[in-house]
């Protein structure tokens, strides 16, 4: 499935685009896996950017199923009082994880309330215990937050980015708190929150 050339291949290229700020070598990895140039990376988030744009080009959930065909799962899900519609796709780099898209209440125009990788139903969640056990790409929002109860959800510096803030023990063993920065879910970064003290992962 693809629209005027633009598939799976080309909207991973997207999402990587978006985290090469934090870790460019595990992005490098990743493009040419995908046997593409981060030119080519390039010209698939300006494109995609374009696309989003055009009065022309789907809207809202409907967008993703224009380039990665209909969703392998869709799942009813409750968010508080809201009925609300999980839509997700496997993508080939992140075999354990899916691109998920949230959907508001069923009806015409349903608004996409959330739009990122979770882990896949039936795929094990890393062992997530201390602080160093947070690799970068190693784990989704979903992970972090049933693996630290508590954990505080905060807006990120941009729409695909997102934190919590959550506490964990350090190295040495005592309970700090620290902020997760994701980008279209994905862990990028682990640092200690603001106020305190301590290096950063990742």
């Amino acid at each position: 499935m693809a629209i005027n050339g633009f598939g799976v291949t080309e909207f991973q290229l997207v999402l990587l685009r978006r985290m090469a700020d934090y870790h460019p070598e595990l992005v490098e990895d990743a493009v040419r896996r995908l046997g593409a140039t981060r030119a080519s990376m390039r010209e698939a988030n300006k494109r995609w950017q374009a696309m989003v744009r055009a009065p022309r080009f789907p809207h809202g959930a409907a967008r993703y199923a224009a380039v990665l065909g209909p969703a392998e799962v869709s799942l009813p899900r409750r968010i508080g009082d809201l009925a609300c519609e999980a839509r997700q796709w496997a993508l080939p780099l992140w075999p354990e994880l899916r691109f998920e898209t949230l959907l508001g209440p069923a009806g015409i125009g349903a608004p996409l309330l959330n739009e990122w990788l979770v882990r896949a139903a039936g795929a094990p969640a890393p062992a997530l215990r201390t602080r160093a056990d947070l690799a970068p790409w190693g784990c989704v929002v979903g992970d972090v937050g049933a693996a630290f109860p508590g954990a505080v959800p905060r807006e990120g510096s941009a729409p695909t980015r997102f934190q919590l803030d959550f506490e964990a023990p350090d190295a040495d063993g005592r309970v700090r708190t620290w902020t997760a920065d994701f980008t279209w879910g994905l862990l990028q970064e682990v640092r200690p929150a603001e106020g305190a003290a301590g290096p950063s992962i990742g």
